[in-house]
């Protein structure tokens, strides 16, 4: 286990803040999952438990603990069926490796989610999402060690309540848990791919593949985020900061009728998702910036530090663009991104 006292959050965060918290706790292994909920039993302050830190913005140092999973390793478990796999994944390894593992081996169910940023453990927490996908879509179960007890838990993927970014993790379990542990249910058999969504079938049609495989529906996925979103390494973000919001259909026709090509995308008969990258551009955003901090020129729903910008001057800038897209659409956006 891992345990350091005024410990620099620089490296664990991509929006590039150099906060600090008062103690740093890692655990690499269930048995130091468990030590740590003992040593956190009791105090104060809650602790703030991380990930990879790309969906995190400091606006502070942090008076308390910051907890962190090392745990490594992946296995192979037999599913229900014969179509299916289990794979089971330590809480601290690298979303996108495991992307890539599933790819390679012709599982299918993550490919839509290739070069999301973070780790295992926050897309048990997060719901991660992109292209039409969801962690939730393949999530079989999370296991965790409870803080107050120290005992192991498991939870079905229907025990979490999963929506749009959200899962009880973030909510009413919020910093009662360590996760270990998350399976994926997964597909041995490939087809059906979800090309759908955004600019992959357009793109895949540039590139003249009619029925793509996991790996060219992987690369495509991957060119087309690299494109639009910056690297951390050189601009620090957080990914897409806000969340598309969902009107009612009221609503919608109203905006549809003085916005003809408003893009959208079907929710059910009451309601359609929008966006809020479009909303942001439309509301003269995109490229603009206050100070260090700024809107990212080819993709307005990612704020950017453009050099020495502090979680105060990202916040400021989040709500300037919140205000601006309000008055102009009557549509509240709100951030997808932790602010702490």
């Amino acid at each position: 286990m891992r345990d350091e006292v005024n410990y620099s959050l620089l490296a664990h965060n991509t929006f590039g803040i150099d906060a600090r918290c008062f103690r740093f706790l890692e655990y690499a292994d269930i048995e130091d999952a468990q030590m740590v909920a003992k040593m956190l039993r009791g105090i104060s302050t809650p602790p703030l438990i991380i990930g990879g830190g790309s969906n995190l913005l400091l606006t502070g140092d942090y008076d308390s603990y910051v907890v962190h999973s090392a745990i490594k390793g992946h296995e192979v478990l037999p599913a229900d069926d014969a179509d299916h796999l289990l794979l089971r994944v330590g809480s601290g390894e690298v979303w996108d490796d495991v992307v890539a593992l599933c790819v390679k081996n012709g599982w299918q169910g993550a490919e839509n989610l290739s070069l999301i940023p973070g780790e295992v453990g926050a897309s048990a927490v997060q719901n991660i999402g992109a292209y039409g996908s969801e962690a939730s879509h393949i999530i079989y179960k999370v296991e965790a060690v409870e803080i107050s007890t120290g005992q192991l838990r498991e939870f079905k993927a229907e025990d979490c309540q999963y929506g749009y970014r959200q899962s009880r993790f973030k909510t009413e379990w919020k910093n009662r848990f360590l996760i270990t542990h998350v399976t994926y249910r997964l597909s041995k058999q490939t087809g059906n791919l979800n090309i759908e969504y955004g600019n992959i079938r357009a793109e895949l049609e540039r590139r003249h593949i009619d029925n793509p495989t996991l790996q060219q529906l992987r690369d495509v996925i991957i060119d087309i985020r690299n494109n639009k979103l910056p690297d951390p390494k050189v601009l620090g973000n957080a990914g897409s900061f806000f969340m598309n919001p969902v009107v009612g259909r009221e609503q919608y026709e109203r905006l549809l009728a003085q916005y003809p090509q408003m893009p959208h995308y079907h929710i059910d008969e009451q309601h359609e998702k929008i966006p809020a990258g479009w909303l942001i551009e439309q509301a003269g955003w995109k490229g603009r910036s206050i100070g260090p901090a700024g809107v990212h020129d080819r993709q307005a729903l990612v704020l950017v530090n453009r050099g020495g910008a502090r979680g105060a001057d990202i916040v400021y800038l989040c709500q300037q663009i919140q205000k601006d897209v309000l008055d102009r659409f009557g549509i509240q956006i709100n951030p997808e991104v932790n602010i702490i």
